[in-house]
């Protein structure tokens, strides 16, 4: 992909992920429109990097519309959509405790937000022969995510919409891909965004390295992009045999209720 002059609407940007992409993607010579729910944040970045700050609730279909209104109108095009907004909010007593609108918020901003914006935005991709089209998933959505189904669900559908749109607009000259990583030191997490320091162990990368990793991704062309390897081991382990997958996350999730999520990263790799 080629970077340089070209436009970028990030969501979720005003912290951890989101505006980290937001500075490597401007530091390979792309204008960037900074969106997040939260205008201060937004501006924050935008001032940052010297691009656009909109604010957009991404569940809601028109906010979606209004900042892509708002890209083209400052900057004629729109070459890259990158959707990283999202939440994780746990689940109170179990698989099934989470609400209605919790379940529903999940689906809005993780899958529904996309689907709508690439609606949008595709109809001039395909007129130009070209553009981009990026999902920061989770590797929740190749795996599984104890403690909030809701997120995993969510996220698995993001990750098979991102395939639909592959399958469909790859011969189109349509590049998308889906990035997944693991454990990153970001608010979501308890870090704070500019120091994120005292982390478990090295499989919790910095939201920097997760950025650097999309860059390499989209260089390279690839659909899907793994800034933690290992969930690509994972991935494997849970097709080939899922039973002993659930059991070998049965045993992590007994670790987290005894001792907490630091232990039941350091036994990921032992219990799956």
């Amino acid at each position: 992909m080629i970077f340089a002059g070209r436009t970028a609407i990030v969501t979720g940007a005003g912290q951890g992920i989101g505006r980290a992409i937001c500075h490597a993607l401007a530091a390979e010579g792309m204008r960037i429109v900074v969106s997040d729910l939260n205008a201060d944040l937004a501006q924050k970045v935008a001032t940052e990097i010297g691009g656009l700050s909109v604010t957009c609730d991404v569940s809601d279909p028109g906010q979606i519309e209004r900042l892509i209104g708002q890209a083209r109108a400052a900057f004629g095009r729109i070459d890259l959509f990158c959707s990283n907004a999202g939440f994780a909010a746990g689940e109170p007593d179990g698989a099934m405790s989470a609400s209605d609108d919790q379940w529903q918020a999940s689906w809005d901003v993780h899958v529904m937000a996309h689907v709508r914006a690439c609606r949008l935005v595709l109809p001039e991709m395909i007129a130009r022969g070209e553009g981009c089209l990026v999902n920061i998933a989770s590797a929740a959505g190749l795996l599984s995510q104890i403690g909030d189904a809701a997120y995993s669900a969510s996220k698995h559908a993001a990750v098979s919409v991102a395939q639909s749109l592959a399958i469909t607009h790859g011969d189109q000259g349509i590049q998308v891909s889906v990035v997944c990583p693991l454990y990153v030191a970001t608010p979501l997490l308890g870090y704070d965004d500019d120091s994120p320091e005292g982390m478990p162990n090295s499989r919790v990368l910095r939201p920097q390295e997760v950025a650097r990793a999309l860059v390499e991704g989209l260089q390279q062309g690839r659909f899907l992009i793994l800034p933690h390897p290992e969930a690509q081991t994972f991935a494997q382990r849970r097709a080939t045999d899922m039973d002993r997958w659930i059991a070998g996350m049965r045993a992590l999730r007994r670790t987290a209720l005894k001792e907490g999520a630091e232990a039941s990263l350091r036994d990921l790799h032992r219990l799956i």
